[in-house]
């Protein structure tokens, strides 16, 4: 997959340097990244076969846990393009006010 929007990602992790978990959840992230972008997702089951608590939305959304659920991420994807849009990355606390559909 084509991934868009790292820099969002970046800057989250650079305004939170030295918090609790960010160390953690920057090795997950990493990891996250080295798989999504080897990935060749065709439809949202592909993405489930890669990350089974992932959360399949509406409108190509998808929400992954990061680091045991401490920290969420959601893309948009595009699998006919083969491109995910990261559209939001923080805490899950700051995840629960969002509209993860609509981000």
């Amino acid at each position: 997959m084509i991934i868009v929007g790292r820099n969002l990602v970046e800057t989250f992790f650079a305004s939170r340097k030295g918090h609790k978990g960010i160390k953690a959840a920057r090795s997950q992230y990493d990891v996250w990244l080295a798989i999504a972008g080897a990935a060749e997702w065709q439809t949202p089951e592909d993405v489930k076969r890669s990350h089974p608590k992932a959360s399949i939305l509406r409108s190509g959304r998808v929400v992954f846990n990061i680091k045991a659920n401490d920290f969420r991420l959601v893309a948009l994807v595009e699998y006919r393009e083969g491109v995910l849009t990261i559209r939001f990355f923080g805490t899950h606390a700051e995840y629960d006010k969002i509209d993860a559909e609509t981000v």
